[in-house]
């Protein structure tokens, strides 16, 4: 993916790309200075989450589904402002990722189409383009909810249609619309009730804000903020990394929390960094930093000595990446074979243990993903593409994946069914119902029916103090969510789990499964099976490995 920068044209050549009417090369510079500045923001975009869940994605969603509509414009450039529209919103709808990326896709799908056929865009075709925008935003929701970033472009394309005949200038009618943007944000909490119980605005409209705030920021020649170095949240920081090969130079994984000194400076930590290893990221939370990096098997320890003179260690975390790999090539998961005319299956999975029952149930690939790692319509498509089936079944298995499913099933010539799965054990109840050589129709029907059957609870711990829905939450408490709902707040995981048995009503249910994630021990999983199987001796109680990140446990009731 193209690196970006913060050097901004002359005054003069951004006069000359941006002057009205604006050509495909000034179209590009705009869209490439809202990726910036959303990209700049991504964080505090991924923070305005309705629960206080540590997997908030948002931004990150939005500004890889930007990254890769400009990838394709900044490959395919053209003086024509339809062309590079077209191109752009090509490329957005492929890297589309989550529900926020995917409606975000749709916004330039539309904003595109009113510029088709025309060489160059003022403040008339703008607005148009911001009509088809919102147009066909609204028209790829089947549901659409207000109090969204849906509300927000719509505000938008009414402030210019109010606009439209006394602005001429391009700069002008930005001001316009990311004030009507700023307002709109404000107030979907007004609209949204479980907004403004969350004490926060919608995140995918204020990711809107920020990419035309950014387009704004380039042609007024402000500065738009690219970080220098590789931060992340603690909450997004991810300890795991699925390669599929340990390159030269990636022996040992290191990962160590410290508090910094007082004069511990960030930038000159990362260029020391730089010295000793590849794979570099850098975390900052909570007055605490984490640093991540691969080495040689020689220099592994050289992070640690390096990290003591920049603050006091905390933890260290260590593993031989190279024996890791061994063991994973042992456990190679082999997926279902398909044959022609069968109907094959393609499963999104957060976690290795979930994929392999997966793998056991039939599918016949998965696609790595869930929350803040949401795969995008490409991903999707390559999964199935080159199945020797036109017989596509999905099986998102997370709320945010399946509207990119569903434009995956319509950029496909295949027949592509889409089983509107929200979790994993919703996935496996449909995979029960699977006939391979089954009328296609009747298996998408019967699978659909399964996931109604199961209920499931996820419990993780919150990342901020809240109250939602009546229930109030408290920063580091264990929280847990039951088929999607917030229900109640808790000082430990034991806790929350007896607090969940007591919410559910029991006698409903023959059997228990959980679910544990990365981080909680076999040892500690199968103790709570242990008080599980004592409490509820009628029902039947499994447990399996998930591996998911950010949830403890995810317990399914059938």
């Amino acid at each position: 993916m193209k690196q970006f920068s913060t050097t901004l044209p002359s005054e003069a050549e951004r006069h000359k790309l941006l002057k009205s009417p604006v050509t495909g090369e000034g179209l590009i510079l705009l869209f490439e200075a809202g990726l910036i500045w959303l990209t700049t923001n991504q964080e505090y975009v991924n923070a305005l989450n309705v629960f206080p869940v540590p997997d908030g994605d948002t931004g990150t969603n939005m500004v890889l589904t930007m990254q890769a509509g400009f990838a394709e414009a900044d490959s395919n450039r053209s003086k024509h402002v339809g062309d590079m529209a077209k191109t752009f919103a090509h490329g957005a709808l492929m890297g589309a990722r989550g529900n926020s990326g995917v409606i975000l896709s749709q916004i330039w799908r539309g904003f595109s189409r009113a510029l088709d056929g025309h060489a160059t865009m003022d403040t008339a075709l703008l607005t148009k383009a911001l009509q088809g925008a919102r147009d066909t935003a609204y028209r790829g929701v089947v549901r659409p909810v207000e109090g969204t970033i849906l509300t927000v472009i719509k505000d938008m394309t009414t402030a210019a249609e109010g606009a439209v005949k006394t602005q001429k200038n391009l700069s002008d009618m930005l001001v316009t619309l990311v004030e009507a943007a700023d307002i709109s944000v404000q107030n979907t909490p007004n609209l949204l009730p479980q907004l403004k119980d969350a004490g926060v605005v919608d995140s995918g409209g204020m990711g809107l804000f920020y990419i035309f705030e950014g387009m704004l920021r380039l042609i007024q020649g402000q500065s738009l903020d690219t970080a220098a170095t590789n931060v992340v949240s603690l909450a997004q920081f991810d300890l795991t990394h699925a390669m599929e090969q340990v390159e030269e130079g990636q022996d040992y994984e290191v990962v160590i929390d410290f508090e910094p000194n007082q004069s511990f400076l960030l930038e000159q930590y990362y260029k020391g960094l730089e010295n000793l290893g590849v794979s570099i990221q850098v975390g900052e939370g909570e007055g605490l930093y984490r640093m991540h990096i691969h080495t040689e098997l020689e220099r592994r320890f050289e992070p640690i000595e390096y990290t003591e003179t920049q603050g006091v260690i905390k933890k260290i975390y260590m593993e031989n990446l190279q024996d890791q790999m061994n063991h994973r090539k042992e456990s190679e998961i082999k997926f279902n074979p398909v044959h022609p005319g069968d109907i094959a299956v393609v499963a999104v999975s957060p976690g290795e243990g979930l994929t392999r029952i997966f793998a056991s149930l039939g599918v016949a690939a998965v696609v790595e993903g869930g929350q803040t790692m949401n795969p995008s319509v490409k991903d999707l498509v390559a999964a199935f593409e080159d199945l020797p089936t036109d017989k596509i079944i999905i099986l998102p298995n997370n709320k945010n994946i399946i509207l990119a499913a569903q434009n995956a099933s319509k950029v496909s010539v295949k027949n592509v069914g889409i089983i509107p799965s929200r979790n994993a054990p919703q996935g496996f109840a449909a995979m029960f119902r699977l006939m391979p050589d089954g009328d296609f129709d009747e298996v998408v029907e019967s699978m659909t029916e399964a996931i109604s059957e199961v209920h499931t609870a996820e419990i993780t711990t919150a990342t901020r103090t809240a109250e939602i829905e009546g229930v109030k939450v408290k920063k580091g408490e264990v929280i847990v969510l039951y088929d999607g709902k917030l229900i109640l707040s808790k000082k430990s995981i034991d806790e929350a789990v007896e607090a969940l048995y007591a919410h559910v009503d029991m006698d409903d249910f023959e059997r228990i499964t959980l679910f544990y994630g990365e981080g909680v021990s076999q040892s500690s999983a199968n103790s709570l099976v242990d008080k599980t199987r004592n409490e509820f001796e009628d029902i039947e109680v499994e447990v399996h490995e998930g591996g998911q990140p950010h949830y403890q446990y995810i317990i399914a009731f059938e």
